[in-house]
């Protein structure tokens, strides 16, 4: 698993699923412009973000280009939505993007 972690692929992707779901985490519990009694945003923003974070920390550890485009299709439409904010939420956005660089990054390395 280390080894893995090594790859600049799976490093990316790790660390940016790993902001996205803080983010996601900051966004749904500490937000004070949201709403604590209302979940159906929560329900959202989990699988619009956390799922697709989720999915791009797996498939870059098990290589799988086609998993990573997945995760950054699936998260690009609130991604944008979000980087178009002010405030730390813009950060979605890059986080998005870091899914696209590791799918170029996964397609750019030598096969084994």
């Amino acid at each position: 698993m280390i080894r893995q972690l090594r790859r600049p692929a799976a490093l990316l992707a790790t660390t940016a699923g790993i902001a996205t779901i803080l983010l996601w985490m900051t966004l749904g519990f500490f937000n004070p412009y949201s709403s604590s009694l209302e979940t159906r945003p929560l329900q959202i923003t989990f699988f619009t973000l956390c799922v697709p974070a989720a999915l791009a920390i797996v498939s870059a550890w098990f290589r799988r280009k086609a998993l990573v485009l997945i995760a950054f299709l699936w998260s690009l439409p609130i991604s944008l939505y979000f980087a178009m904010t002010p405030g730390i939420f813009a950060w979605f956005g890059a986080t998005s993007c870091a899914y696209l660089v590791t799918h170029f990054l996964m397609l750019a390395e030598r096969p084994r």
